[in-house]
């Protein structure tokens, strides 16, 4: 699809579900591979959350239905092209009776572009505990991104508006256009995909996966009073984590609240949290990335 047929298509998921199909193929480093395409945006390299919830979903796949990803960490090592085939080899490192442990690293052009390693846990009863979910105005009652966006021309505003799978609310004002005032160095986002998502809860752990990376350096900016519409601004996610705690659904209404932790030598570190509507804490992320301001 052209750059400006996905400016302009109407908000739906279909981008999310295409990132993640998977198709088998031959294992050249490790133990199985999948091949996944990167989705387009209206940038010069592809989506960091493509490359999170795809190396996911190949590891979701290499282990038995009766254990569950509870945690994964990842390096981006190079720049990804968009709309190319990455290849995730997965290594099936142990199988224990209560944990597995899963090695992807992904391969575009004959080069190592993303590595990950996950862990998976066979549920089981115990003391359940957890932080409270901020009180925040209600998805209702915020505008939408294409709502604020509305009459905004370009490529990179069609796909904020409506070309991310998600609608996406944030609470304390965007950052696409101008800094919000204030300069605080947090925020939160509800979020949502546009479709109903299949009954799959490895898929749903995989699309938050996939929209954690939209805004967790977002409270970064607002510390430096910066937005992504700055001329000259440069980002790139460095490194990431994310613990998934309790079964969710990514196609209704969830809170991702953020904060900055610490910016330092243009390298910033973020920290998310993802809570239902009832206040259950689903996930916890944490992202590196590099924030390079414009001269």
């Amino acid at each position: 699809m052209s750059a400006a047929g996905s400016a302009t298509r109407a908000p739906d998921s279909t981008r999310l579900l295409a990132a993640l199909r998977l198709e088998p193929v031959e294992a050249q480093a490790y133990d199985e591979a999948w091949a996944a395409g990167t989705q387009w945006v209206p940038w010069p390299k592809a989506f960091g959350g493509d490359m999170v919830a795809q190396a996911a979903a190949a590891m979701m796949r290499s282990v038995g239905g009766d254990r569950v990803l509870h945690s994964m960490h990842s390096y981006f090592l190079r720049p990804v092209d968009i709309g190319a085939t990455v290849r995730y080899e997965v290594e099936r490192v142990r199988d224990g009776r209560g944990y597995s442990t899963r090695h992807v690293r992904a391969f575009q052009n004959g080069r190592a572009v993303y590595d990950a390693t996950g862990s998976f846990h066979v549920p089981e009863d115990g003391p359940d505990d957890a932080p409270a979910m901020p009180q925040v105005p209600a998805p209702e009652d915020l505008p939408s991104s294409a709502e604020i966006l509305a009459g905004v021309d370009g490529s990179a505003a069609g796909y904020w508006a409506h070309g991310r799978s998600f609608d996406m609310r944030h609470v304390d004002g965007p950052l696409y256009l101008d800094a919000a005032p204030g300069a605080e160095p947090r925020q939160a986002v509800w979020v949502k995909a546009f479709d109903r998502l299949p009954d799959d809860s490895d898929l749903h752990r995989a699309a938050l996966a996939y929209v954690c990376d939209y805004t967790i350096l977002e409270p970064l900016l607002r510390s430096q009073g910066q937005a992504w519409g700055d001329a000259g601004l440069r980002t790139a996610s460095l490194d990431h984590s994310m613990w998934f705690h309790r079964e969710g659904r990514a196609d209704e209404w969830v809170l991702y609240v953020q904060e900055a932790c610490s910016l330092q030598r243009h390298r910033g570190l973020a920290r998310g949290q993802f809570f239902d509507r009832a206040g259950r804490l689903l996930a916890t992320v944490a992202q590196e990335g590099m924030i390079r301001p414009g001269a």
